[in-house]
């Protein structure tokens, strides 16, 4: 059984970073493909960024060159970087494990594992 778990969330002015984390535990971080989604009140949870086991990365185009997605193997955590956030990055931000295909890896329905969700809040 995974077990993950987000931190770093807050609420931040428009233009302002974050870097929020997700701690895995119960298995090493090579034996899945690791994304962050996020859902706003009301909408449905959307991809954000996928770290593949091979390290390659995918974003949403929303956030590309704002946000990057990274792994550390020794602390078994990732990471998603986010600068210069607006508004409408305000959101409950999930990071999951899964083993689908490439073309599916935007599809939360294929995520084994998911965390509780760390809220982010963009606001002036």
């Amino acid at each position: 059984q995974v077990h993950l778990v987000e931190s770093g969330g807050g609420l931040v002015q428009p233009g302002a970073s974050l870097k929020l984390s997700c701690a895995a535990s119960g298995s090493t971080l090579n034996t899945y493909d690791w994304g962050w989604f996020r859902q706003a009140p009301g909408k449905e949870r959307d991809f954000v960024a996928v770290i593949r086991r091979t390290s390659h990365t995918y974003y949403t185009d929303s956030v590309k060159g704002r946000f990057t997605i990274s792994k550390d193997n020794v602390k078994n955590t990732v990471y998603l970087q986010m600068d210069t956030l607006k508004p409408e990055d305000t959101a409950v931000y999930y990071c999951g494990a899964t083993r689908a295909v490439l073309s599916s890896i935007r599809d939360p329905n294929l995520y084994l594992y998911w965390g509780q969700g760390t809220q982010v809040t963009v606001s002036s």
